[in-house]
């Protein structure tokens, strides 16, 4: 088995297919009473053996994908209620039920968190972070430090990512450095006699002399120390895509968006914060978007004194707008954001110095002079004199290694793979993709978009590879 993408969804799954079997624990008690029976019923079968459907009907949350709500309510039962119950999980390591797979990655354990600005709170609280049977806030109290109006720095969490798989002893199962380039499925007697022989003695669950079995190839490159490129093939019976979506921003597909002065990344006001190319005295840094990324960047701007001028396309007070949907108390400097937009309005000067807002605008082009135009919509234009611009409207998955970029696999297979919109079509109980067999997806590919939920996909795929190597016990 190999897992394209080693973040969280990859680490989690890595634990259960390394022989980490969860049993409800004897005598705890679950809040949801008919939850609680059903765990009775059974409770020397593991959970990965038990019937996934019938354990999470019923269940209500803020996921849509019914394993994932099972999964985080077995491990934290009332935290959408403030509870602090203990999980009622308990965990053994089943060695015999091990399943080899490799996660490949390329940055370390941890995948994104590591690309993420250190100093970034997340927008999970810093318990719902954590993964199976090593809680975020222990790890956190042996490093002496504690959680910042309950959440954590981007920082904590890849630092705490990479502790798991050495504390859980996975290091043997990840290839860090490695970009995988393509994803294919071959047919067993297209593969070299060495390469079937190796498969065959790794007890492989196909026979080569059957001669309609397929498999995966899975083409790549490592990075060595040196910085060559050493390429690889390996073949799979199945393969998980994991790769989350932070590696491809979206654009604007306006006129001069490839200009250099114009990045998708927040980290690139970082670096001109860092070698002085933008400060108090600087032309404004344009910011695009309304979302968290574009409110950590405002918020960055404005710890830096750099001046800031805020388009985007809503208005501030459309419901569908993150800002009107988080708490005010759990979220202070989200909300500080959020009145920048309502009170600083080029129209009318607030108590925000350095900071315009420009709802229901969007930009029509960026000049080579970093003059940029935009318009209102009543179809008005206005021209600002910027030192960069930073377009911060939220980013897809890169699915280039797949034929046909994944489109395929969606839900709506005339439309790119998109994690709020246009998801992989999975089925819900195993994750696998109803295209494809054999072929899973996990973590936002699939619809998951918190850490918190992907954990319940890493169940639903382990589950259903234990059924097909036939470990689990009737």
């Amino acid at each position: 088995i190999v897992f394209s993408g080693n973040g969280p969804s990859g680490i989690c799954l890595s634990y259960l297919l390394s022989g980490y079997t969860p049993y409800f624990k004897r005598h705890s008690l679950h809040p949801h009473p008919i939850l609680q029976r059903k765990l009775e019923e059974a409770p020397e079968v593991s959970v990965l053996d038990q019937d996934l459907e019938y354990l999470s009907e019923g269940l209500e949350g803020r996921s849509q994908n019914p394993v994932a709500l099972l999964f985080d309510t077995l491990q934290r039962p009332d935290t959408d209620f403030g509870g602090t119950a203990e999980s009622v999980l308990t965990w053994w390591h089943e060695p015999d039920r091990a399943i080899p797979h490799l996660v490949l990655g390329r940055n370390a354990p941890g995948g994104a968190w590591h690309s993420i600005e250190g100093s970034m709170i997340t927008l999970s609280r810093g318990e719902w972070m954590g993964l199976p049977d090593l809680p975020f806030k222990e790890w956190l109290k042996q490093k002496r430090r504690g959680l910042r109006n309950n959440r954590a720095t981007a920082e904590d969490i890849a630092q705490y990512y990479q502790h798991y798989v050495v504390k859980k002893g996975l290091q043997k199962n990840f290839r860090c450095g490695t970009v995988v380039t393509s994803v294919r499925k071959v047919s067993a007697e297209s593969i070299s006699n060495d390469t079937q022989k190796d498969l065959q003695d790794s007890g492989s669950l196909w026979n080569s002399n059957e001669k309609s079995t397929e498999v995966f190839q899975v083409d790549g490159f490592f990075k060595t120390v040196e910085g060559d490129k050493e390429p690889f093939s390996i073949y799979a019976e199945n393969v998980v895509l994991a790769t989350g979506t932070y590696d491809n921003p979206t654009w604007l597909g306006v006129k001069g968006e490839n200009l250099s002065y114009v990045h998708h990344q927040l980290s690139a006001l970082e670096e001109a914060v860092k070698n002085n190319s933008v400060g108090i005295m600087s032309d404004p840094v344009l910011i695009v978007g309304a979302g968290l990324t574009a409110a950590d960047a405002i918020l960055f701007a404005h710890h830096c004194n750099v001046p800031v001028i805020h388009v985007f396309r809503r208005r501030v007070t459309d419901p569908g707008l993150i800002f009107n949907q988080l708490p005010k108390m759990m979220y202070p400097e989200y909300h500080k954001v959020h009145q920048m937009m309502k009170e600083q309005t080029a129209a009318c000067a607030g108590p925000y110095e350095r900071y315009i807002s420009l709802s229901e605008h969007h930009v029509l082009s960026f000049g080579k002079d970093k003059k940029c135009i935009f318009q209102d919509k009543n179809g008005c234009q206005k021209a600002y004199k910027i030192s960069m611009a930073l377009v911060l409207t939220g980013s897809n998955p890169n699915l280039s290694f797949l034929p046909n970029d994944g489109i395929d696999l969606a839900v709506d297979s005339e439309q790119p793979v998109n994690p709020k919109r246009n998801p992989i079509d999975v089925d819900p109980f195993t994750y696998e993709c109803t295209q494809e067999k054999g072929l899973y997806a996990l973590g936002p590919l699939a619809g998951d978009n918190f850490v918190r939920f992907v954990q319940g996909g890493a169940l639903a795929v382990a589950s259903s590879l234990l059924k097909k190597a036939n470990k689990n016990p009737p």
